[in-house]
């Protein structure tokens, strides 16, 4: 299912040069299932047209209050019943002034200040002094007060040539945000630490033993535990994934890099899934040079020791400090038996188990949740679905209310 499937949308242009960002940002938000109705700002109209959203959006776009293609002239009062949220992005200075003190003086004003119980999210846009100003900061204190959700800004190089906080968030950032909003908080207040991909344990300084791991499920729950309302710490072995949007990662290569860096931080964590592909042993004798043929062309003799067991060590944490434990287990034959035994040996509330054949390096999987109860298979879905389900599954675990 797309994550923004039935979503209506008012997206609302202020005047600044990100108004080019609010076309890429339509786009993506479209192909996640949203429908959009524009309004434009006269001072929108100075950075991009209008023709260039309807184009887009496939509805006319809206730019005068008195706009007569409502048949009792009230577009402002319409616009915003039907929709499920107004996203103000770029949103200028001078608008967001106006918002914080309630003017209703143009049709984007005016439909902010009669939508009722429609959510408002703006997304600020100006030059970093513009953002420090007592002034704006005191609007900003007061539309969060107000109950609006404010999504950034950035910070980076800005269109006057300077660098500082003020950008608008970019595109994909704006749809993380904005498919964030509507997924139900249900780890609210709660730190979540992850391990995600695989892990990578040197021979010499060239070559390396690792697996096929993708690190696509571990992302994806990291991104689902913060769309959930979590505050998010990712472990990550070397992968080709951008980080999760407000997770914060860490990246190591082998697994003893990888378990320093979780028993770091599982202390503070409330959560700990393991989700790495984590490799069982590691070359004792690997090469701090580049291993050479020589004349006999036999090939090196690499001699293996066990690396330590992170869900374990997590697991045998003192009570006071341990994490809710949640393992996974990619098996290639008789899942249910090796999960329940993992599971079991680990010493975990609950794993997860999963064909790996069929998982690795896919953008699907049919998840299994072992737990006290037995086993529950569900359905083949896409690894963003399955997260989400889990992230849920886990919620109920810690608050079953």
């Amino acid at each position: 299912m797309q994550a923004l499937a039935n979503k209506r949308i008012i997206l609302g242009l202020t005047g600044g040069i990100a108004c080019y960002k609010s076309a890429e940002f339509l786009r993506r938000a479209q192909d996640m299932g949203a429908e959009f109705d524009v309004v434009m700002t006269q001072g929108a109209q100075q950075f991009i047209t209008p023709i260039t959203f309807g184009a887009l959006s496939g509805r006319q776009v809206h730019t005068d209050l008195w706009d007569n293609s409502s048949s009792d002239n009230m577009a402002h009062i319409h616009l915003s019943r039907e929709a499920d949220a107004i996203v103000i992005a770029p949103a200028s200075t001078h608008f967001i002034a106006r918002l914080a003190n309630g003017l209703a003086d143009d049709l984007l004003s005016t439909l902010c200040v009669a939508r009722g119980h429609c959510p408002l999210i703006i997304a600020p846009a100006m030059n970093k002094e513009m953002w420090a100003n007592p002034a704006t900061q005191r609007n900003i204190a007061q539309l969060r007060a107000d109950g609006v959700h404010i999504i950034g800004p950035g910070a980076g190089d800005q269109a006057c040539g300077e660098i500082g906080d003020g950008r608008m968030l970019e595109p994909l950032q704006l749809l993380a945000e904005l498919i964030a909003f509507f997924q139900p908080k249900s780890l609210t207040g709660k730190r979540v630490l992850i391990t995600a991909g695989p892990t990578s344990e040197p021979i010499d300084p060239i070559r390396t033993i690792t697996n096929r791991s993708s690190g696509k499920m571990g992302y994806a729950i990291a991104q689902a535990a913060f769309n959930a309302g979590a505050e998010v710490q990712l472990v990550s072995g070397p992968v080709k994934l951008d980080a999760p949007y407000g997770v914060t990662r860490q990246s190591v290569e082998s697994a003893r890099d990888m378990h320093r860096a979780v028993m770091d931080l599982a202390p503070t964590a409330d959560v700990f899934i393991s989700v790495a592909a984590v490799a069982d042993w590691y070359v004792v004798n690997a090469s701090n040079q580049k291993l050479k043929k020589d004349q006999s062309q036999q090939a090196p003799k690499l001699e293996f020791a066990p690396n330590p067991d992170i869900l374990a060590s997590v697991a045998s944490m003192p009570i006071a400090q341990r994490p809710y434990c949640v393992g996974f287990a990619a098996e290639t034959e008789k899942l249910i038996e090796h999960a329940h035994a993992k599971r079991l040996r680990k010493g975990v509330p609950l794993l997860v188990g999963n064909l790996a054949q069929d998982a690795m390096n896919a953008d699907n999987t049919q998840l299994m949740i072992f737990d006290e109860a037995g086993h529950n298979q569900w359905p083949v879905q896409s690894k963003t679905e399955a997260a989400q389900q889990l992230i849920m599954h886990i919620a109920q675990q810690l608050d079953p209310k």
